[in-house]
């Protein structure tokens, strides 16, 4: 006998073990919508947005938050999205065609940023010199520099990210096992601007992986599972503890979230806001002299 929506007389398409209900397709997609304008409600504050950047890879999230900020925004803001095009062969050219698809159907503008463009290499060549540092590590900066860089240039008074639920759950973890509190204070959504940096709106961060993936499946949305070759397995681990805590005890992952939110308040009073200065190479905001893009990129010139 086929299970029926509990809001209705639909079959159900999931369920929901944290709260107990089953969902039709109509009522889930109303379910992660609400939960979603609640949590831009309760990050947006009292501010108001002209011009509102989304970061875009082409995959489940990004792809979602696009739809979303574009489903809440564009009325009365300009929502547009930025790729950033790493230059990993055989993987991003993929996952910037279906960025580029989406974008046309929902007829915001599009940017692309390259690593090639902005750093004169590419991330096959970083990966190439097998440097001790670790792909993953410049990658990381390196796509924040492009990022920052490019919805600055574009006059962003906000950069969306498509960061969910398992992801800042499986962040607010590791930075607790590394004792890391002052990361800790700093993860998004961003209340606390600080000069030179875009802050961050993160519409997802309470809606689980699996939920993501089921609504971008529901709305014809590019749901691309291609893994980075260079990914590297220690978030993996975080990833895997949660799941077997969530599989035991349904709704840790929101539990972790509710307490790092509890906390997060006295984080920034332990760690305030440090000045920050213009690189003395790019111009960007760094806390030392130079930037961590700046010092990485000399690293690899003299490799």
């Amino acid at each position: 006998m086929a299970v029926t929506c509990s809001k209705c007389s639909n079959p159900a398409v999931t369920f929901i073990r944290y709260n107990g209900t089953h969902l039709c397709a109509e009522h889930f997609t109303e379910y992660v919508e609400r939960r979603v304008k609640r949590e831009v409600r309760k990050q947006r504050g009292d501010r108001r947005f002209k011009r509102i950047a989304v970061a875009l890879s082409g995959g489940k999230d990004s792809s979602l938050a696009l739809y979303l900020t574009h489903k809440i925004f564009s009325s009365h803001a300009e929502v547009f999205a930025v790729t950033v095009d790493e230059g990993i062969s055989g993987y991003r050219e993929k996952t910037v065609e279906l960025a580029k698809n989406l974008c046309n159907e929902l007829g915001v503008n599009h940017h692309i940023v390259s690593f090639k463009e902005m750093f004169d290499v590419s991330m096959d060549e970083i990966a190439e010199k097998g440097d001790e540092i670790g792909t993953c590590t410049y990658c990381g900066v390196f796509r924040r520099a492009c990022l920052n860089r490019t919805v600055k240039e574009l006059k962003a008074d906000v950069l969306v990210m498509g960061h969910n639920l398992d992801d800042v759950a499986q962040s607010i973890l590791m930075n607790f096992v590394n004792a890391d509190l002052e990361k800790l204070a700093r993860l998004g959504p961003h209340e606390r601007v600080q000069p030179g940096l875009v802050p961050r709106l993160l519409p997802l961060r309470l809606i689980p992986e699996k939920e993501t993936f089921l609504y971008a499946l529901l709305n014809n949305l590019p749901t691309s599972l291609d893994q980075c070759p260079y990914a590297l397995s220690t978030r993996g681990k975080f990833r895997e503890i949660i799941e077997d805590l969530e599989e035991m005890n349904p709704g840790t992952r929101h539990s972790i979230l509710q307490s790092y939110d509890t906390i997060k308040p006295l984080l920034l009073t332990l760690f305030p806001s440090t000045k920050l200065n213009s690189c003395k190479v790019c111009g960007e905001p760094t806390v030392g002299e130079v930037c961590k893009a700046c010092l990485l990129l000399e690293k690899l010139m003299k490799n």
